[in-house]
């Protein structure tokens, strides 16, 4: 079988364009778009909106932060606690009683007792001052030993110091007790208590 050539002759052009001109279309010829149609239409780019200038306050680093003092304290001391509580008493007796111009009428030292020791002893000592008429009372506690164990936990120190005014404030001493301050300096200062008993009924 013969292979056809690959161009055709310029015989075969010339019969094939006869033979093409004799033909008629059996569809209508579509009408040449014009050249604007051709080209792909562009979208109009988008004007994209300009940034916008937020200008900070001028700051120095930590300037608007709060000064936290003794962060690892804590609860109050137990100065401020007794100090917060409010005036029961009469408040011209009270004012002498804080400057030290009235002398206690008993008093007693718990310093170097355990716990254990220390709230039997506490307890006999108000309730025989009530039996007696007593008004103001002193308790000696002591300042307590600091001690650093070196543990996470701040521990306090004075385990008595912070221990006689709850138990002051707790069954059966607190219905006999008006007033509990801290002593002034010549009667011990922090290491001490002045405790204003009620009248008797």
């Amino acid at each position: 079988m013969a292979k056809r050539p690959k161009t055709l002759s310029d015989d075969d052009k010339a019969l094939w364009k006869k033979v093409a001109e004799s033909t008629t279309r059996l569809r209508p010829a579509k009408p040449d778009l014009p050249v604007e149609q051709h080209t792909e239409v562009s979208s109009p780019r988008q004007k994209r909106p300009k940034p916008i200038k937020v200008e900070h306050a001028k700051f120095r680093l930590g300037e608007r932060a709060a000064t936290r003092p003794n962060p690892h304290d804590l609860a109050p001391s137990m100065s401020d606690r007794i100090a917060a509580n409010p005036v029961a008493m009469d408040r011209k007796t009270f004012g002498k009683m804080k400057k030290g111009r009235i002398s206690p009428e008993a008093r007693i030292d718990l310093h170097g007792m355990t716990i254990a020791q220390a709230y039997p002893v506490l307890t006999r000592f108000i309730l025989s001052s009530v039996e007696a008429d007593c008004r103001l009372v002193l308790v000696i506690t002591g300042k307590g030993k600091h001690k650093d164990e070196g543990g996470p936990i701040p521990v306090r120190h004075g385990v008595l110091r912070h221990q006689v005014p709850h138990w002051l404030h707790t069954a059966p001493l607190r219905q006999h007790v008006l007033q509990i301050s801290e002593a002034h300096l010549k009667h011990g200062g922090q290491g001490a208590y002045y405790v204003y008993l009620r009248r008797r009924r």
